[in-house]
């Protein structure tokens, strides 16, 4: 059986999830549904990062201890995930036992194959970043170029990971490896990087003790993204399940944010050659969700927080849009103006009302019992056009394409019922004929659309009269044109997708 081993970042927990957040994660649950449609053994990872200087100061700003802080605001993360109806297999915080230990154990590794070394470092910081910046990095006025704001001088006694050591052999592996990264211009924009020249890295603090405690030296924690990226190592068992391990490892597929392309792309593979392990398999990087233009955080205070977009909207019509309008690689505005257009025209007016229509006149002119489809015509073949571009579209990790392709099959299948308008028809084979086809194309819909929108297509799937769920069959072969049986009662019901005012 297929594997497919998906990971979002692990969110910082120095505030509460925003939509940003989700826009992460319900692209990875949406491909991660998608594998299990597949038949994939599918292991889908998502958490918090709640080490580091940023949490310590913030827990402090709001006169709570890190460890307090951490236990209140990770909890809301996992509580907005399932409030998405986010299928995570495990949620990990960098606070457990478990990440503890194989974080240890992978540093321990690197260090004892002599590739972390004892130094002084000094160098401009920020702290919202936890990264340093070379000068010539920083915006006028000695700002980050992220968060736009002051950087802080450092200088401590640190342990170095030695990354110009893998300079060579980086760009050997990327060269090897083509589509390790994409889309192609972040790949180029990290191979760039590397090429560029790289220098040995600070990796461990002491000017703070919240964090994973170097094992070989008191005193020292480790810095916490070299804390933060073993996460994806931990939650497969490194170091306590070799087994486990080398069953997931290296065929990751790591979904980030394009803000932390080096650390992913750059360090972490470097870091997984010094431990004796492959790098990640892929990395796949996308844009920024923004509001007004901005990126969305706690400094521009444009947030939206995911529950209040659900309880206006729904949570199918918020997971539609976010992986509907805003291609993975890309930046994308996020607005209710937008979100309220999509639903209306996609959810509202084509999908809900496809659905409504065909269960009205399936009441009126088949006394409630949906006949089966054609066997073949020109509904059909848009069927089969759509479905084998959606299915490809998934398989290549573009969801926008993937419902682009599907809701060619929903205004498709609108437009044979207008054409044909059984319900001014009297009772008979040819009316049969049109709603059999319209009931096999929410069939479809349903099995295509199901990793986006788990709720509202299962939904669509009973009110057709099939058993079970769209999770419970196999793509592409439950996907073929003409499963509909007939012979099954269609339920009305109220609208899926009631229209919304502006």
């Amino acid at each position: 059986m297929p594997r497919f081993y998906i990971t979002t970042p692990i969110y910082y927990v120095n505030d509460a999830p925003h939509v940003g957040h989700a826009y992460c994660t319900v692209n990875a649950d949406a491909l991660a549904r998608w594998h299990r449609l597949r038949g994939d053994d599918v292991f889908f990872l998502t958490g918090t990062d709640e080490h580091g200087q940023k949490v310590a100061r913030t827990a402090e700003e709001h006169g709570e201890s890190p460890e307090a802080w951490t236990d209140k605001l990770a909890p809301r993360f996992a509580e907005a995930w399932r409030a998405l109806e986010v299928s995570n297999d495990d949620f990990i915080r960098t606070t457990e036992a478990r990440h503890r230990r194989a974080v240890q154990a992978f540093l321990t590794r690197i260090h004892d194959n002599g590739y972390i070394v004892k130094g002084t470092y000094r160098g401009q910081y920020c702290v919202a970043c936890e990264q340093y910046y070379s000068e010539d990095e920083l915006l006028e006025g000695n700002l980050c170029p992220v968060h736009r704001r002051p950087v802080e001088l450092l200088e401590e006694e640190n342990y170095f990971f030695r990354l110009s050591a893998f300079q060579q052999r980086l760009v050997d592996w990327y060269e090897a490896h083509p589509d390790a990264v994409a889309p192609e211009p972040k790949r180029n924009e990290a191979l760039s990087f590397i090429k560029g020249g790289l220098h040995d890295i600070s990796i461990t603090r002491t000017s703070i003790d919240w964090g994973v405690p170097v094992p070989w030296d008191e005193g020292h924690v480790f810095y916490v993204w070299y804390d933060a990226l073993v996460n994806y190592l931990t939650a497969i068992g490194f170091g306590e399940d070799e087994d486990r391990f080398e069953t997931w490892w290296p065929a990751v597929h790591h979904l980030i944010g394009k803000e932390i392309i080096r650390f992913h792309c750059v360090w972490w593979p470097a870091m997984c050659m010094a431990a004796g392990i492959d790098p990640p398999a892929h990395v796949q990087v996308h844009g920024w969700l923004l509001v007004g233009g901005e990126k969305m955080s706690k400094s521009s205070l444009n947030q939206i927080a995911p529950a209040d977009l659900i309880a206006d909207y729904g949570v199918d019509a918020v997971r539609y849009h976010l992986l509907r309008d805003v291609p993975l690689g890309s930046d994308g505005d996020f607005s209710a103006e937008g979100i309220t257009a999509r639903y209306n025209a996609d959810l509202a007016n084509n999908l809900g009302n496809l659905l409504q229509r065909v269960a009205t006149v399936v009441g009126s002119k088949c006394g409630g019992i949906g006949p089966a489809p054609s066997a073949s015509g020109r509904l059909a073949d848009e069927a089969t056009e759509a479905t084998e571009a959606a299915v490809a579209a998934w398989d290549a990790g573009q969801p926008h394409l993937a419902l682009e392709a599907t809701w060619r099959l929903v205004r498709a299948a609108n437009a044979a019922l207008e054409a044909a308008e059984p319900w001014k028809a009297e009772p008979g084979p040819e009316v049969e004929r049109v709603l059999g086809d319209a009931l096999e194309a929410l069939r479809l819909v349903a099995l295509l659309a199901a990793p986006a929108m788990p709720t509202a297509t299962a939904a669509v799937w009973s009110r057709i009269g099939l058993p079970g769920s769209p999770a419970d069959h196999r793509l592409p072969g439950d996907a073929t044109w003409g499963g509909y049986p007939g012979g099954v009662p269609v339920e009305k019901g109220a609208p899926l997708f009631p229209r919304r005012k502006g």
